[in-house]
């Protein structure tokens, strides 16, 4: 049995109080940092190459099922508004398309020749790298995937919570956070699932670091969408060049983002 599915090391959850409830899923979750920790070499070496075929023009995919599939496709989405990139440079696939993103759809998860179809209506290539996301590292869809791609010459990684998984073999640069047993037995959405986030959170984050898209600490690239964040960047024009908050936010509309205003006083 995979250690994601194996018994809680809980009992009779349902005699426990709301407290009770809430602070043993709290222990359990502040295993998840350290078990990220004991792989951090490991999402390196993955994150140096998709930095690599980036600057090559590549694109970075993410392949997942269910929970694991939700959790690409949130970060592949929040990376145009936080870092100002196209909205092609980092992709989200679901097993069942985008039905899935809100309901489970039925078996779409044991096609092993799917994943590689919806990849290809991408025009992949070996520029780029796909990266499969599987609690059990045995999802078909996943698998299937990264051996379509690893026999097309194209770069693989995955993010798995068990060691030696039938998706690791797949991959080039596998990612194993083992987070051990779920309080609830098998419910690979609790742990598991912040694993895997805290990991794509480092993948696209260092990423876009390395590729200039931040300035110091800042967004310089963000996209003005709502009030808060043309807010936000008005007073980082005005941290910047130290000028009135009016004079800053009409830098910022005029140029349209942070690094156009500031760039536009200091050339």
């Amino acid at each position: 049995m995979s250690i994601t599915e194996s018994e809680s090391n809980y009992q009779s959850l349902e005699k426990m109080s709301v407290a009770e409830l809430i602070s043993n899923i709290n222990k359990e979750d502040q295993t998840v940092p350290l078990a990220v920790e004991k792989a951090l070499p490991q999402i390196e070496a993955l994150i140096e190459q998709v930095y690599q075929k980036m600057e090559w023009g590549g694109r970075l995919f993410y392949i997942g099922a269910g929970t694991s599939g939700r959790l690409g496709i949130l970060d592949a989405s929040e990376c145009p508004p936080t870092f100002g990139v196209p909205h092609e440079l980092v992709i989200g696939l679901i097993a069942g398309g985008d039905t899935a993103i809100r309901k489970a759809v039925e078996f779409a998860e044991d096609d092993t020749s799917q994943a590689f179809k919806d990849l290809s209506a991408y025009n992949i290539t070996e520029r780029d790298v796909v990266v499969g996301i599987a609690a059990s590292g045995r999802t078909p869809y996943v698998l299937g995937g990264l051996k379509d791609c690893q026999e097309r010459g194209i770069v693989t990684g995955c993010i798995v919570c068990n060691p030696e998984s039938a998706i690791s073999k797949y991959s080039n640069f596998p990612i194993e956070v083992i987070v051990g047993p779920e309080f609830v037995t098998g419910s690979s959405r609790m742990k598991a699932g912040t694993a895997q986030k805290l990991v794509l959170n480092m993948i696209t984050t260092a990423t876009m670091i390395k590729l200039g898209r931040v300035r110091g600490n800042r967004m310089v690239d963000m996209q003005l969408s709502n009030t808060k964040l043309v807010d936000r960047g008005t007073k980082m024009v005005q941290d910047a060049l130290n000028i009135p908050y009016e004079e800053a936010e009409e830098l910022l509309k005029k140029h349209g983002s942070v690094r156009a205003a500031v760039d536009s006083q200091k050339n």
